[in-house]
């Protein structure tokens, strides 16, 4: 017979004090912290520019594409200038990027990040030219421009100097406007679409039950990631509602039972669901101990002979009684924590053992190592 084995902390496993169990059922939580409302989600912006401004720290010459941007940039503006003539260490060429949030309106302004491609040396106190920011569908959402902070900086003149931070990237607070909504169809047909976090069969038919129970058979389980549910028909003039009404829904998620491993730390975690068959453990080790010892060799009273100093180095080496014991299937998690540092085992020694475990087949949990 199988039993649950319930969380435990790593200093639980591993000491075998101040342990704490809980069920071996999941937390309950709220349908909003597992699931997102499909279509409510950002969407990622990019565009090239040039800082100008900066003292000195910007692209060298061997930057063509930033010279190359200059020399476009003044042309159209009706300025002709020849690209071998240009200096831009006061000019660095930069990837603008910004995430677009769902429901933003035309006007809004966004916080952007600058990041210099070239070789400048620093982008601090320069100011980002006007860039148009577009999506992956090529399309302009938003337009950047203003000063821009690094929050860092770097000093000092020839083969020593001091940095701090990353004064090649800085951002510009609120320095893009959004210029293009994404149109929002939200229930728009009558129907929204709970995406879960993590899929799993067993928490999508809670997912949908919890829904259903509360406002009738509206809601079906698509597939392990995904619920659908119609609106039902006194919400149709107030999704957001509904969406907020739904959210609250407390749900038990269900997760696969799991063994987490740190070799680098020692750490071990032991979800809930985890299953022991019967098994036999046996744990010994061998301890050599090694001892120097130096003597000194002394001639004869009036003889020409000379002092002698030797090294002696004494070994002994002392196998440990190795230790057997029987986990039952009905072991719950005081018995293996007690068990476990009944036979002396070090936390390395914890950690092969649930490795050797796994490999035996009497613990039946994906056992993960970090």
């Amino acid at each position: 017979m199988k039993k649950f084995i319930a969380m435990a902390l790593a200093a639980s496993l591993l000491m075998g004090t101040n342990m704490a169990s809980v069920s071996a059922d999941s937390a309950v939580t709220r349908l909003k912290d597992i699931s997102k409302v499909q279509g409510v989600r950002s969407n990622q912006l990019m565009g090239y520019s040039l800082v100008v401004g900066l003292n000195g720290t910007g692209d060298s010459n061997k930057s063509t594409e930033t010279i190359q941007s200059v020399v476009n940039m003044l042309r159209s503006y009706g300025v002709t200038i020849s690209a071998s003539s240009l200096k831009p260490k006061n000019v660095a060429a930069v990837m603008v990027t910004a995430t677009l949030p769902p429901f933003v309106r035309e006007g809004d302004t966004l916080d952007v990040t600058v990041s210099s491609m070239g070789d400048a040396k620093s982008i601090q106190g320069g100011t980002l030219l006007q860039t148009p920011l577009r999506a992956g569908n090529g399309n302009v959402y938003a337009v950047a421009q203003g000063a821009v902070s690094t929050g860092g900086f770097m000093a000092g003149n020839g083969g020593s100097g001091v940095q701090k931070n990353f004064p090649t990237v800085g951002i510009t607070p609120n320095g893009a406007i959004v210029e293009r909504t994404v149109e929002d169809d939200l229930g728009a047909n009558g129907n929204i679409s709970l995406s879960l976090a993590k899929a799993d069969f067993t928490t999508a038919a809670r997912v949908a039950a919890a829904v259903n129970s509360q406002y009738g058979n509206i809601a079906r389980a698509a597939n392990p990631g995904r619920v659908d549910i119609k609106i039902p028909s006194y919400y149709r003039g107030n999704v957001v509602g509904f969406v907020a009404s739904i959210e609250e829904l407390p749900i038990m998620p269900d997760n696969v039972a799991k063994v987490v491993l740190n070799e680098r730390t020692g750490t071990i975690v032991m979800g809930g669901n985890v299953a022991v068959d019967e098994c036999a453990i046996t744990q010994g080790g061998i301890t050599i101990h090694v001892e120097g010892s130096t003597d000194a060799s002394q001639p004869l009273p009036y003889s020409y002979g000379t002092t002698v100093v030797t090294k002696e180095t004494d070994v002994e080496a002392t196998e440990d009684k190795a230790k057997t014991i029987v986990l039952q299937a009905t072991a719950n998690i005081s018995d293996i924590v007690g068990a476990l540092n009944s036979v002396g085992a070090t936390p390395r020694d914890i950690i092969s053992i649930i490795q050797s475990m796994k490999a035996a087949g009497a613990i039946h949990a994906d056992v993960e190592i970090i």
